[in-house]
């Protein structure tokens, strides 16, 4: 019996990856008749013999769309332009992955396809999430992006269209990933990657996965996405556990009035905690 990571999942098979060696191997029906799956990014127990998988590791956290397993950093991939900018999807993408525990690297593509007075909204919108403390990148800067990812493990995640397997062929020219065009009917990419797996590029550890467009987060409470706004915690309320919803004398809503918080972050907050999909 070795121990190893699994790096790939295609269909009911999972590479599992010990030292430099890699293993295709099947899962044991005991995790299916348990509703267990295996993820990409699981450490699992493996026979190299039978090649089953006997035991999967506790794990630090997970993620269900895209579906992978001990995530350091989640690299959401934002495209500007073609599909344009959806503040709604990256606020929910911003809190599904932190509602995991999950680091949000933000990074933004196709700024080129701008217009100068567009560019400038960007540039805005760009500096406020840094303001809130989140890593924030254009796919200009793989230099900046490679130092910061270093020696962690990280999933790409994004719109479907927005670019992640066109940055992952920044990163790394050698992966040359296939990269699909964008609908002009429908406004957002085809789908190019059609599994999750990891590939080792500059001591980081890096999935590329299938793209969405939508996330559920109704599993948490209404207060466990409400700590994922960070520019809410800097504001004392009235009530020591406002919901910034409804309340009187809510400090939050009050700054958003002023401008001091983004009103689309805001109104997405509301969104999530009302149950929007």
């Amino acid at each position: 019996m070795l121990k190893g990571m699994i790096v790939k999942n295609i269909s009911d098979t999972y590479t599992v990856k010990e030292n430099k060696n890699l293993y295709e191997c099947k899962a044991r029906g005991k995790f299916r008749n348990s509703g267990l799956t295996p993820l990409v990014g699981d450490i699992v127990e493996f026979d190299p013999e039978q090649n089953y998988i006997l035991d999967i590791k506790e794990r630090k956290n997970e993620l269900a769309r895209p579906s992978v397993s001990n995530i350091d950093i989640a690299l959401i991939i934002s495209s500007v332009k073609k599909p344009d900018l959806s503040l709604y999807l990256l606020d929910k993408q911003i809190t599904s992955v932190a509602l995991e525990n999950i680091e949000p690297v933000l990074c933004f593509t196709k700024l080129d396809l701008l217009s100068r007075k567009e560019l400038k909204e960007i540039k805005k919108i760009m500096k406020y999430y840094k303001k809130l403390g989140y890593a924030v990148f254009t796919n200009w800067q793989i230099k900046k992006i490679l130092k910061y990812l270093k020696g962690k493990t990280v999933v790409l995640t994004g719109q479907t269209g927005a670019g992640k397997s066109s940055l992952l062929n920044l990163i790394s020219p050698s992966l040359n990933l296939k990269t699909g065009e964008i609908s002009e009917a429908l406004g957002r990419g085809r789908h190019t990657t059609r599994h999750t797996e990891f590939f080792f590029v500059k001591n980081i550890l890096i999935a590329d996965t299938p793209g969405f467009s939508s996330l559920d987060i109704n599993k948490h409470t209404k207060e466990e996405i409400r700590d994922t706004f960070l520019e809410f915690k800097k504001y004392t309320c009235e009530f020591k556990n406002c919901m910034h919803d409804k309340e009187q004398n809510c400090a939050v809503r009050e700054a958003c009035e002023k401008g001091e918080i983004m009103k689309s972050r805001y109104e997405n907050y509301c969104n999530f905690i009302r149950g929007g999909k």
